[in-house]
């Protein structure tokens, strides 16, 4: 079993709808994104995952997401554009881009700060 991890950040604002606090106030945030993609075997050239495969489909939800107010954003107009609801977002691109029969997504860590994320996975 093989963890490939590719990691990517982006920058845009947000506020939480009903939020009992500060973060209610439009703000923003330069999020930091780790992905995990869990390979059961390597392929001819020894490979679990292409680099650049990962790193250009994290890329493609990325630039959905960078400098753009993520409460306009289609997936959050009826949710808060929360670490743990943006988490899901990438989780659910990523499965869509890097489904194979010999790798899937396994976690997507997004971090708000330095020393505040949350990491997101379905399988273990």
């Amino acid at each position: 079993m093989f963890d490939i991890i590719v990691e990517n950040h982006f920058s845009a604002g947000h506020h939480l709808r009903n939020y009992p606090g500060n973060c209610e106030r439009p703000h923003g945030h330069n999020w930091k994104i780790k992905i995990t993609i869990r390979a059961t075997a390597l392929d001819e050239l020894g490979m679990a995952v292409d680099f650049r495969v990962a790193k250009n489909a994290l890329k493609e939800i990325m630039d959905d997401l960078d400098h753009r107010d993520l409460n306009e954003h289609p997936n959050f107009l009826d949710k808060n554009p929360s670490s743990e609801n943006i988490a899901i977002y990438i989780f659910r691109g990523l499965q869509e881009k890097l489904t194979a029969d010999r790798y899937r997504p396994y976690a997507v860590e997004v971090r708000e700060t330095d020393s505040c994320g949350v990491v997101y996975h379905e399988n273990d």
